[in-house]
């Protein structure tokens, strides 16, 4: 490791060592042990607290601040291990050997070639697109030379269909309907094929970064940079980026933020991901779902606001009468709360000190910085001890990435860079035992209505 990435780890180190006090303990157990089918449970308006499967990729304890990725802590993961390792364990179920994860990384570096997508990209006004519609074109625009399934031939065997409107409790038609729910699992072997193996998880991995990357080039009036095979792929995607090599403490910084962003149990992106991956469509289509659910503003774009917030307090003195004023509004103040953590979010416990960090030798992003601290302290000091709120992962990544280089557009683009480690992971553990999603909605209409014709002087009315 350089000399100068060594304070990068003492800072992650030391987030640790904060943070153990306040989060020992065990995990919470409705929430941490095998599930016997069916499951009762308390649900809320959009699905919230229903049981949707089981999954060994992650674990989040809102209560206490936790992060797990296969067992792991994500401090011992940010202290010593790389985004590549990390996606690795994700999709696989245990780190790599050090053989097994030089093939793994060779993998990645000849995906990161994507000639034929650069050339149909190019001919799209990405410049006039949002980053994220963008974003999703181009990943979409992928499959097409790693899958067949575009092709007549390539049809989903109709063998596979168990219904065109397949519902999922059958016992809901008395007296015909079942006792019990019938559960109808696919093998997962036989859907492992083509566009859904770890091989199309991989060329997604680089793919999405390559693309990610062209579309910052493309909208700044730049051609797309070829990926460089001796950079790893934190380093790479700044280059392709940015046009330069990163230093080492922005390489470090880099590969600790896609770690931190890689899985975070069943957001709404994920969840968009594996119900399209339950139908047995492809994991271009499941991630290209997961782009769309994260482009919207609830759940995406949150560290844009944190900069534009910042820029509007204009200064660490007026922090608390900004602050007062918003509550008063009613006002949200983006970067704090979270709708699992009622902790710390120890994903900013570490973005935090590697935010000013990068920001002490930064003089346009130091005052911003700044700003940020005095608003963290004034936060955590009020709604904090109120409300159990505290900043999120989304108040500090922007200054982070803005020290980088990374221009604000691209901030949720990146996010994706690498979320899609999680999600492809999750998407391939799920279609092990795969069952199509096909949750309920409560009709609360009227009956009985009848038709009026359309030259009817009362068609319209209630």
């Amino acid at each position: 490791m350089h000399d100068d990435c060594k304070e990068i780890t003492e800072l992650i180190l030391k987030a640790a060592e904060a943070a153990h006090p306040e989060t020992d303990g065990g995990a919470e157990p409705p929430y941490a042990q095998a599930v016997e089918w069916p499951v009762s449970c308390t649900v809320g308006p959009g699905l919230e607290g229903a049981i949707a499967c089981e999954s060994s990729v992650g674990y989040v304890n809102g209560s206490k601040g936790w992060l797990i990725y296969r067992g792991y802590d994500i401090f011992d993961l940010c202290a010593n291990s790389s985004f590549e390792e990390v996606s690795y364990l994700l999709l696989h179920g245990s780190l790599p050997t050090a053989q097994g994860l030089d093939a793994y990384k060779r993998k990645l570096v000849s995906y990161r070639h994507l000639p034929h997508t650069m050339r149909m990209l190019m001919g799209f006004p990405l410049e006039e697109m949002n980053t994220m519609a963008a974003l999703r074109l181009g990943t979409l625009m992928m499959r097409q030379k790693q899958t067949f399934r575009d092709e007549e031939y390539g049809r989903p065997d109709v063998s596979d269909a168990i219904g065109s409107d397949e519902d999922s409790i059958p016992m809901e038609i008395p007296p015909y309907g079942e006792p019990q729910a019938i559960y109808e699992f696919r093998d997962g072997p036989g859907q492992a094929r083509d566009a859904t193996g770890l091989e199309s998880c991989y060329h997604l991995i680089s793919g999405v970064a390559t693309i990610a990357a062209a579309i910052a080039r493309i909208r700044q009036g730049k051609l797309p940079l070829e990926p460089d095979p001796e950079l790893g792929h934190a380093a790479n995607f700044l280059y392709m980026l940015t046009g330069r090599r990163p230093t080492p403490v922005e390489e470090r910084v880099m590969d600790v933020a896609l770690i931190l962003h890689a899985d975070h149990g069943m957001n709404a992106s994920t969840f968009a991901c594996m119900v399209v991956a339950s139908t047995l469509s492809d994991i271009y289509f499941s991630v290209g779902s997961g782009i769309g659910a994260l482009s919207g503003p609830l759940h995406g774009g949150a560290n844009e606001q944190v900069l534009k917030t910042l820029h509007t307090i204009g200064d660490p003195k007026r922090v608390k009468e900004w602050l007062n004023n918003a509550r008063a509004k009613g006002q949200r103040v983006m970067g704090f709360g979270h709708r699992v953590y009622k902790a710390y979010d120890p994903r900013a416990r570490v973005l935090g000190p590697l935010a000013r960090h990068l920001t002490c030798s930064n003089k346009e992003v130091l005052p911003l910085f700044e700003i940020a601290e005095a608003l963290e302290s004034e936060v955590v000091s009020t709604l904090g001890k109120e409300k159990k709120i505290f900043p999120n992962v989304d108040f500090f990544s922007g200054l982070v990435y803005s020290c980088m280089g990374i221009p604000a557009e691209l901030f949720t683009p990146v996010f994706a860079v690498s979320r899609v480690s999680g999600w492809t992971a999750r998407v391939l553990e799920y279609l092990e035992n795969n069952r199509i999603f096909r949750p309920r909605a409560m009709y609360i209409g009227p009956f009985g209505k009848k038709y009026v014709p359309l030259d009817d002087p009362s068609r319209g009315g209630k």
